[in-house]
């Protein structure tokens, strides 16, 4: 009693005090969580802000309207909208603006307006006032909707821009005759060479002395090459939580005691009733809801898609037979079966010739529907002939959207189609050809195969952990993070309790699906946390139950690679540079071929029609040094020693073939030249848009916040 009088006393003071550290925990990282900072833009290009508000509405509208989930829409927004930042900067600079014109240009090659009835005139041709009309009636019955077509133009604006900026780029991609020329010698000039190869490999690697600081400045030398993203190596432990051998035979038990019609006695009606089971219910599909987590579906199905390690026992069920308990997936079933129809199925293939003002026709479709009648009736003798090439005419002939996959139908039960499509596929024999109009036109229909279907009555419950599974699992996990604390050593604490350990090398800061772990942002945000420092380690949940506990291994900030991890590319050029030096200190520069062969057991070999477009050599890969070397050397001119890609090298020229000097060249030379020109214009033309892009956004500065909000 006198500890409660004490309490009440100190009443005012404990109130306060708690008072005081929710208020501290409210406000806590306030100041310093740098993702609260909601006026920090979500990035930078090019000195203009991107805003996080109106990133994150483009997010939702990607996810919403696109059903992905994820990185996956936040990278595509961002792409794209650096991608218009860019741009747009090169459009101010250029003058470009599109114009009414231009963005008809778009309209009209958009299906989605090109062929919308609403805005076409009686030729069937796109008509701009008729979409005007439409937007400007938009902008007084329909806000929402104005406002969606406002940010629609922006982006065909973009669309256009884009296009016109291209097209003058490209409109200045030109080759004079003196570059066909060029190209031409190069491509066609050729020598014929004797050499010696003395490969880095005939020196062993025991035989070089090196050092670190040798290996660090070949990577400094070579920075381009050995440029590193930020990333991450991780070790973990898994502990799942899956349902125990005795979760699973409860579940089973409770599915069985369905099969068994049980009395229970009823505290209202103060009486004892019978309660059905799955063989005796009256109304199937009320029992089945009832006891279910999967609602009773009334589809016939095919074998195809009932639990494969189960389906034949399941299909062959007589009438009102049941089988189960049974694991499908995620669920544990007893089954009933309710009905068989014989050949409920039918997989089809039509071509559809439609006619003007036949239902869903194309604008394009201008026969009558006397002439679409007289089309089929020809399609339908060419099917009938040869059934072999039903899909390559409906390829072909179809005004259908099965067109694009040869007018297959896949399977389908009946009902699905309208009337006559389906009296005839469900009244004919698989193989059969035949015509049936309906309001879409006339359709050769050809049956390609019939099945069986069954309509089955499942109880399904989801096969989950039980509370004390659960339980167990974060135990587990709880103690190996405990020890963990102590040890700092995830590998060794694994290893001594028998886990399985696995390894995530190289993750960079905006990634988002781990392997082996699925969708784990949150353990990408963690790692790229100011304060995360190596043997660093963490528990996280898993999405689908369970608990993950991961450890740092390594650490790479952006720049160049460390020496350790660049030794393996690094290493090889530097022992490759020191070899050459030996060999060429070991042989006389003064030998010819043939001695120097004989000194070292090699034979000469012969390299014919080099070019300086192609710099491989067989038998000794590619070398463009040594063809450029080649080239400039006088017939019979033996070279120095050549340090190649894949040793070192002495040539001798035996032979130089100039086309110059080719009569048929002198003949046609006009011709050749201005072939090499549009050649060299053709292939410098398709990649441009992609590589313009590229180095436009190479100079940009941007800056990338993506990682503080996602």
């Amino acid at each position: 009693m006198a500890v409660l009088g004490k309490i009440r006393e100190r009443s005012i003071v404990l109130i306060l005090v708690i008072g005081m550290a929710l208020f501290a925990f409210v406000i806590s990282g306030v100041f310093t969580d740098p993702g609260m900072t909601s006026q920090k833009p979500i990035g930078n290009v090019n000195g203009e802000d991107i805003s996080i508000e109106e990133f994150r509405n483009q997010v939702d509208f990607l996810e919403r309207n696109y059903n992905l989930s994820g990185m996956v829409p936040v990278n595509n927004v961002w792409d794209q909208t650096v991608r218009t930042e860019i741009l747009n900067s090169q459009y101010e600079l250029s003058g470009i603006d599109s114009g009414k014109d231009h963005i008809e240009f778009i309209l009209s090659q958009n299906p989605s307006f090109s062929s919308d009835p609403r805005f076409l005139n009686d030729a069937g041709m796109f008509e701009i006032e008729k979409f005007i009309d439409l937007i400007i009636e938009m902008k007084t019955t329909n806000t929402q909707s104005y406002e969606q077509w406002k940010n629609q133009e922006k982006i065909f604006q973009n669309q256009s821009n884009e296009q016109i900026y291209f097209n003058l780029i490209k409109s200045g991609i030109n080759f004079t005759q003196k570059d066909g020329e060029n190209e031409y010698l190069l491509q066609n000039n050729n020598v014929d060479i004797e050499y010696i190869q003395i490969p880095f490999s005939s020196i062993s690697d025991s035989l070089i002395t090196y050092k670190k600081s040798e290996i660090k400045k070949y990577i400094e030398s070579n920075e381009n090459d050995f440029k590193v993203e930020a990333s991450r190596n991780i070790e973990y432990v898994m502990f799942e939580e899956k349902p125990s051998l005795e979760d699973e035979n409860t579940l089973k038990k409770k599915l069985q005691s369905y099969l068994v019609e049980k009395n229970e006695y009823n505290n209202v009606s103060k009486l004892e009733e019978t309660i059905p089971s799955l063989l005796t219910a009256k109304n199937i599909s009320e029992f089945v809801n009832s006891n279910s987590e999967i609602k009773f579906d009334s589809i016939y199905l095919p074998k195809g898609s009932l639990a494969s390690n189960h389906a034949n026992l399941l299909f062959n069920l007589d009438d009102n037979k049941t089988y189960g308990p049974y694991l499908d997936g995620e669920y544990f079933k007893i089954s009933r079966m309710l009905d068989k129809k014989k050949n409920g199925s039918v997989r089809a293939s039509h071509i559809l010739v439609s006619y003007k003002g036949s239902q869903n026709a194309n604008a394009q479709v201008l026969r009558s529907k006397v002439d679409a009648k007289k089309e089929a009736s020809r399609i339908l003798r060419l099917a009938k002939r040869k059934p072999d090439t039903f899909t390559e005419l409906a390829f072909e002939f179809s005004d259908g959207p099965s067109k694009s996959s040869g007018g297959d139908l896949g399977f389908f039960q009946e009902g699905v189609m309208t009337k006559p499509f389906n009296d005839f596929v469900f009244s004919k024999r698989v193989g059969s050809i035949g015509v049936v109009e309906t309001d879409f036109g006339y359709h050769v229909i050809k049956v390609v195969a019939k099945e069986d279907v069954v309509l089955l009555a499942s109880i399904s419950q989801k096969n989950i952990p039980s509370d004390d599974t659960s339980d167990r699992v974060f135990n587990l996990a709880t103690k190996f993070e405990i020890n963990l604390s102590k040890t700092l050593n995830l590998n060794a604490l694994a290893v001594e309790n028998d886990y399985v350990v696995k390894p995530i090398n190289g993750i960079k800061v905006l990634d988002d699906i781990l392997p082996g772990l699925s969708s784990q942002r949150r353990v990408v945000q963690w790692l790229f946390s100011n304060e995360i420092k190596l043997n660093d380690y963490k528990r996280f949940d898993l999405s689908n139950g369970g608990y993950v506990i991961a450890q740092v291994t390594d650490i790479t900030n952006d720049g160049l690679s460390s020496v350790a991890n660049a030794s393996l590319r690094a290493l090889p050029k530097v022992l490759n540079s020191k070899k050459a030096n030996l060999i060429i200190k070991q042989n006389d520069n003064k030998l010819s071929l043939e001695d120097l062969a004989k000194n070292n057991n090699l034979e000469i070999k012969k390299a014919l029609a080099l070019n300086q477009k192609n710099a491989t050599i067989s038998g000794s890969g590619r070398e463009p040094l040594l063809v450029g070397h080649a080239f400039g050397l006088d017939v019979n001119q033996v070279s120095d020693f050549i340090i190649g890609e894949n040793g070192v090298y002495k040539i001798k020229v035996l032979k130089k073939n100039t086309v110059s000097d080719n009569e048929n060249y002198k003949s046609n030379k006009l011709n050749f030249i201005i072939s090499y020109q549009n050649q060299l214009l053709n292939s410098s033309r398709p990649n441009l848009n992609n590589s313009v892009y590229q180095a436009i956004k190479e100079k940009a500065d941007i800056e990338d916040n993506r990682s503080l909000y996602y």
